[in-house]
């Protein structure tokens, strides 16, 4: 605990994680899993841009 007691510290001064990052690389490692077995790098991309884009499948 001593050793990490500044960066706990600093945290509360620049309140920045890098949590979002982390979320969206599991969710795109998640999406690599399903994705196995796709044939071309473009199906993948368009995986990552549907499930992390906020895309409404039902526009108005």
């Amino acid at each position: 605990m001593k050793r990490h007691l500044h960066n706990v510290l600093t945290y509360f001064t620049h309140p920045i994680t890098n949590a979002v990052s982390e979320g969206l690389n599991s969710k795109i490692q998640t999406i690599k899993k399903m994705a196995y077995g796709f044939p071309n790098p473009e199906h993948f991309k368009t995986a990552i841009f549907f499930h992390c884009g906020g895309l409404d499948i039902y526009p108005c």
